[in-house]
């Protein structure tokens, strides 16, 4: 844990403005005692929110980070990968890449929110994160440049191998590194296989250590094409060009020559990642493919000897739809429908339209009573791999500034 910083005094003029502001918002106390997540969150320095694609990670990531700076955690950072706009601009993250920001106390208190830590945000830019990687692991100032200047990389940086799975590990570890913060909320990028990120740096290794690779880089040392490569390279010559094969040739060279960084830092974020000081939070919903996926993941964290901190549940139905009464109501107003509908007064003729709407509201309460029940057996199942199970509720609305948050956390917190 790295070590917290005095607290700032605060002027009088400050405490002024700070009661005043309370007086006209809501404060929002820390969590209760009792809150399991909370202990959780309080207890490491790396929260890692993961889990399928769509399911809010990003969103609660933010939650949790923004619940831990009113807990007074000291200095926490949440590392967000692509919120979506109104609330990077709520987070302060509008036009920001790697640099981390800190929300101004300000702001917060604006949002009927009362500091007690520090919230600092940063969104990772993968292009400016891989041209740190280049002249950190490049050999000298010159293999740098010339890796940089390679039309092939500044077309490619972006995308290339899984870049945004193995630079959001690579910044985190970066920042852990550098110890500047008490906790670090790390929001993992969008892919295809939830999975893929946990994988990363071991595919990075892989990568630079490949056959493949090995392959595509003889041309360029010797420029000797043995009888069987000599085709190929005739026809890529006349459809690409010499000079887009050189460029290839010289890009997987130049990079094969930070093979060895590249290797030793990936056994460090494997590390890192297995650490006592690392959590993994999976976030999903109990829509069937989401969970499906969410179980796989746990499963995986297991396998690889990661540890499962919790499981959030998001847009989880209310559990009145499980209430046997409730859905006892629901059929009899069904079978009822024409009864209670002719007993209403109404006009002459709406007596049929009333039918219809009693029968579709039944019918509805009923459709989703299945699925409630569906997702309580689902989150029964996620329970048998984790002590932590949080849920939240659908919400009227989207969450896009720091107020939303705070509301989200206090359900996350089980406030």
């Amino acid at each position: 844990m790295t070590q917290k910083r005095p607290k700032e005094t605060t002027s009088s003029s400050g405490r002024e403005r700070q009661e005043a502001s309370s007086s006209r918002h809501s404060f929002v106390p820390p969590a209760r005692e009792g809150s399991l997540l909370a202990k959780l969150i309080a207890s490491h320095e790396i929260v890692i929110a993961c889990g399928p694609g769509g399911v809010g990670k990003t969103t609660t990531a933010a939650a949790l980070g923004l619940m831990a700076s009113l807990a007074d955690r000291g200095r926490v950072l949440v590392l967000t990968v692509d919120p979506a706009k109104r609330l990077a601009s709520a987070l302060g993250l509008s036009g920001v890449g790697n640099e981390e920001h800190r929300v101004p106390d300000d702001v917060l208190w604006t949002a009927g929110l009362a500091p007690r830590g520090e919230l600092w945000v940063a969104m990772l830019d993968t292009k400016e994160s891989w041209d740190s990687l280049v002249h950190r692991y490049a050999p000298d100032e010159k293999t740098a440049s010339r890796i940089l200047a390679n039309p092939l990389y500044q077309n490619i940086s972006g995308q290339f191998v899984q870049s945004h799975d193995y630079i959001a590990m690579e910044r985190l570890y970066d920042i852990h590194l550098e110890g500047r913060y008490d906790l670090i909320v790390i929001d993992t990028p969008p892919s295809r296989n939830a999975l893929d990120f946990l994988s990363a740096p071991q595919r990075m290794a892989d990568f630079f250590s490949s056959r493949f690779l090995r392959w595509l880089v003889i041309p360029y040392r010797s420029r000797l094409l043995n009888i069987a490569s000599r085709p190929f390279y005739q026809v890529a010559d006349r459809v690409l060009g010499t000079q887009f094969l050189s460029d290839i040739s010289e890009f997987f060279m130049l990079f094969q020559a930070m093979y060895e960084g590249f290797v030793q830092r990936a056994e460090a974020v494997k590390k890192l990642l297995k650490d006592d000081r690392t959590t993994f939070i999976v976030v999903s919903t109990l829509e069937p493919a989401p969970a499906r996926e969410a179980e796989l993941f746990v499963q995986e964290l297991s396998r690889r000897e990661l540890d499962l901190g919790a499981v959030v549940l998001n847009k989880v139905l209310p559990s009145y739809l499980r209430d046997p009464h409730a859905n006892k109501i629901a059929e009899r107003m069904r079978r009822d429908a024409p009864t209670l509908a002719a007993k209403l007064s109404l006009p002459v003729g709406y007596a049929e339209h009333a039918d219809r709407v009693l029968t579709e509201v039944a019918e509805s309460f009923s459709n989703f009573s299945i699925v409630a029940y569906r997702e309580a057996a689902q989150k029964e199942g996620l329970g048998n791999y984790s002590d932590i199970i949080a849920s939240v509720p659908f919400f009227d609305t989207d969450i896009f500034d720091l107020a939303g948050l705070a509301r989200l956390g206090e359900r996350l917190f089980d406030r």
